[in-house]
């Protein structure tokens, strides 16, 4: 499993080591998979997946709904089938919840219904983020005081459980970790913290300059879609409502993106069974993963 934030340099070296261990890439990316972004989610290119066989990339639509559990699923099936032919398989991204899903398995939370999903982004769109914190705060206490009150996403998805079942989001999160039919090698990639942020600077201009600014146009009639509150559309999003000229927008996405990378860090660095290196050195990690793998054939 190769992990790290944002830009710091996962897909070359991902490329890499899938040819040397002669594996597939298995993508851990929650915006990947959606077909009509590829741009803005720096997908792999056409000819970057002849290269090596991806999966999980622009596999679904924007209009589909998919989860962490259900990416849990489909990962466990496809590496039982991939496991009869390759003794060793590459997972890279950055998604958290997805690698978290794969390591460690996801609660059996309910599948939230399009009704009860729509009532909570309208409430969302024409309330704001504040009153549903607060209503949080009166039906699930406990998960009021551990979930980031900041991010939209996580307040109405356990107000949605609440909702729909009747009980609390805490209920369902028993937080044990799954046993898994196959050993786990984590190795993540770090740089100093300018040098990320130089290359996710640089990086939001080559989107620019590879057309995001079109691509978000093309998808912009799904806006309102969970697909698309991710950095790169939100801020493009919020220049053709003409709320911001198109210079801060791109300013915005650089700001976000850096931002996105930090959390990415935070969440990581929790996992002490990751060995961290920068992306430079590819001998050690080369090592490091081979003297794994032999350790893992006694």
């Amino acid at each position: 499993m190769l992990l790290g934030p944002t830009g710091v340099g996962k897909t070359a070296l991902s490329f890499a080591l899938a040819e040397r261990l002669g594996s597939p890439i298995l993508s851990a990316d929650s915006r990947q998979l959606y077909a009509e972004i590829p741009i803005g989610t720096a997908a792999p290119t056409k000819e970057e997946q002849e290269r090596v066989k991806h999966y999980f990339i622009g596999t679904h639509h924007l209009t589909d709904y998919y989860s962490a559990a259900q990416y849990e699923i489909d990962v466990l099936k496809l590496t039982s089938e991939l496991f009869q032919s390759h003794n060793t398989l590459l997972l890279t991204g950055g998604s958290m919840m997805y690698i978290d899903a794969v390591c460690k398995g996801i609660d059996d939370i309910p599948t939230v219904d399009d009704i009860t999903r729509r009532t909570l982004l309208d409430r969302y769109e024409q309330e704001g983020l504040e009153p549903l914190v607060n209503e949080l705060r009166l039906l699930d206490p406990e998960y009021y005081h551990i979930v980031d009150q900041k991010n939209p996403k996580r307040v109405i998805h356990a107000l949605e459980i609440c909702y729909m079942t009747g009980r609390t989001y805490t209920s369902f999160r028993t937080r044990s970790t799954k046993e898994r039919p196959f050993r786990i090698i984590k190795i993540g990639l770090h740089r100093e913290r300018e040098e990320l942020y130089t290359r996710i600077n640089c990086r939001v201009d080559q989107m620019i300059a590879d057309g995001l600014i079109e691509e978000a146009r093309r998808v912009y009639s799904y806006r309102h879609l969970n697909s698309l509150n991710t950095v790169g559309y939100k801020e493009l999003f919020a220049h053709f409502d003409g709320s911001c000229t198109l210079e801060f927008a791109i300013e915005k996405i650089k700001q976000n993106s850096r931002i996105y990378s930090r959390k990415q860090m935070t969440w990581f660095r929790r996992d002490e069974e990751i060995r961290w290196f920068h992306p430079d050195e590819k001998a050690a990690i080369t090592e490091y993963l081979y003297s794994r793998l032999n350790q893992s054939l006694f």
